[in-house]
């Protein structure tokens, strides 16, 4: 097995330390694991990509697992982010992250890999467009701003002085905003995907 299909497979028990440094209750600084493997992974997914490509050792095993390493981080980084409660939010919200939101996010990824797994059967490649690139970059700027706040007020609220009641006044507010963004933009590449794919459908008809 060559280095960045090592390093893809990396990201996957990554992704499993995430998980339990965030959720697990009494994980001694179980926030700044967390963004910490956050970060790392997010930046093996660069470096693999870019060793492939550089050494040209692209190969069909990490062709096909590379995006679903992405995808698990991603939504387990979500689901997650569903689970935790935050302070400072309004009377009635809990959570940083809607369910909702996660849902749709998590979904569209499903019908996106679904898409993209008929188109290879028929030889066709459906390449992430510009909408796709932003949508990822969204969804990477909401999960590290909301695991940085988390980062901040419980592990290292010292660090934040006399700024921490303004900052847990305004983290909610604009997680919030940052996921309807992502939301957003999700849907909207979605969209964007199946109307790329949609000759595979009538070529089926």
């Amino acid at each position: 097995m060559n280095l960045p299909n090592k390093l893809t497979l990396s990201r996957i028990v990554m992704a499993v330390f995430f998980v339990m440094a965030l959720l697990l209750p009494h994980f001694p600084y179980g926030k700044t694991v967390a963004f910490c493997l956050f970060i790392t992974a997010s930046v093996t997914d660069w470096w693999d990509g870019w060793l492939a490509r550089r050494n040209k050792i692209t190969t069909a095993f990490g062709s096909m697992l590379d995006p679903l390493a992405d995808k698990i981080l991603t939504c387990a980084a979500f689901v997650c982010l569903v689970e935790i409660d935050a302070p400072g939010l309004p009377a009635g919200q809990h959570n940083l992250v809607q369910a909702w939101m996660a849902v749709i996010i998590i979904g569209r990824e499903f019908v996106i890999n679904g898409l993209r797994l008929m188109a290879a059967q028929k030889g066709v490649t459906l390449p992430a467009d510009l909408l796709g690139k932003q949508k990822t970059i969204s969804q990477m700027v909401s999960i590290n701003f909301i695991l940085l706040g988390l980062m901040l007020t419980e592990d290292w609220p010292r660090l934040l002085g006399s700024y921490m009641q303004f900052f847990e006044q305004w983290f909610p507010t604009i997680s919030f905003w940052l996921m309807i963004l992502t939301v957003l933009l999700t849907v909207i590449s979605g969209v964007s995907y199946l109307i790329r794919g949609h000759r595979l459908y009538s070529q089926d008809t």
